[in-house]
């Protein structure tokens, strides 16, 4: 029914594109404004709606970067009931600064994370006391021009047809990977092969000359809220209630399906808020879950939005994720990265 509906919005969908082109040309021939800056400012972006990895591959970058590096990590804060400008502290909860900024903040406590709706204001007021700013998503953000960007795609996505909004999930066609600096296909599966790879790439040839690189998603060791490591031998023996608010959890359900004793999953939308009534339905799809010893497995995005009293009052275990390149182009694309970060600055030296 919703695909029927969807379908019958598709004169929507082509009136939207075409906004969406015009706008972006407008911005090309430098109709309306956009704003460099004098320090690497760079982007991390989809051209469809969520689920593409932009926070895996947030995290993969800080961790490559120089230690010595002052970067701030710029956001929108998707989620949040604040306004404006606000630089994110550990003790904040998801409703002051977003799930996905604060879980950044959390997991890289000495690197300045910061929300903002307008970001061209808000470089303008952490440029002074950084080096570098990463965004992590903000490639239809025109009104910033940015030194370098990243172009995630979900490798589902790319090999369907690229509908925009509302018929399909694109907010952009894929002429606009044009603007890319890098292109990465995330999510992959396993058996991807060199074929399949050279297919995609030669889709993005008639666009774009930036590299493509591939990646996957790494599951790492399943830890409670004390980051005490919970082992693939108690989940056989264990019932899950998987409790999600992303846009895809099909491939976490796919990843516990064959590790534990019983699976049952409660899945809201991405960047869901919890309510009270949401937590009593959780509340009750744990108790009536069989088995003796049973947890409940969230993602760490889900879990910054999770109130203190619950996740105090049950056995909580959090799925951390990791952004792998393959092909052994990891220290290839790790170069280019690093280079997105130097460039900029070195030439602003001379």
């Amino acid at each position: 029914m919703i695909r029927f509906i969807r379908w019958l919005l598709f004169p929507v969908a082509l009136l939207y594109a075409a906004i969406v082109w015009l706008r972006n040309r407008l911005y090309d021939r430098q109709l309306l404004r956009s704003t460099a800056f004098d320090i690497p400012v760079v982007v991390i972006g989809n051209l469809a709606v969520g689920g593409t990895g932009k926070s895996p591959m947030t995290e993969y970058i800080l961790r490559i970067l120089p230690p010595a590096m002052r970067v701030t990590v710029l956001s929108r804060g998707y989620g949040r009931k604040t306004k404006g400008f606000r630089t994110v502290a550990t003790t904040d909860d998801a409703t002051q600064s977003g799930d996905e900024p604060l879980q950044i903040k959390r997991k890289f406590p000495q690197t300045p994370v910061v929300v903002c709706e307008d970001r061209v204001k808000a470089i303008h007021q952490i440029k002074e006391n950084s080096d570098a700013v990463l965004l992590d998503d903000a490639f239809q953000h025109r009104a910033l021009r940015p030194s370098f960007s990243i172009l995630l795609f979900d490798f589902a996505s790319i090999l369907k047809p690229m509908l925009p909004l509302p018929t399909g999930s694109f907010r952009d066609s894929l002429y606009e990977s044009k603007r890319a600096g890098i292109i990465v296909i995330t999510k992959c599966p396993d058996d991807i092969d060199h074929a399949q790879k050279m297919k995609i790439i030669a889709k993005f040839r008639k666009y774009s000359q930036a590299e493509v690189y591939f990646s996957s998603i790494a599951y790492e060791e399943l830890v409670d809220s004390q980051g005490i490591a919970f082992t693939k031998e108690e989940l056989t023996l264990t019932s899950v209630l998987l409790l999600t608010g992303i846009a895809k959890p099909e491939p976490l359900a796919a990843y516990l399906l064959p590790l534990v004793a019983r699976l049952e999953q409660l899945n809201f939308g991405d960047h869901h808020q919890f309510t009270s009534t949401d937590l009593a339905t959780v509340q009750q799809r744990f108790e009536d879950l069989a088995g003796t010893k049973k947890i409940i497995i969230t993602t760490e995005k889900d879990w910054q939005r999770l109130p203190p009293s619950f996740l105090a009052s049950h056995p909580i275990i959090i799925a951390p994720i990791r952004q792998q390149i393959l092909f052994n182009e990891a220290s290839s694309f790790d170069r280019a990265i690093n280079n997105a970060f130097l460039q900029q600055r070195s030439v602003n030296e001379y």
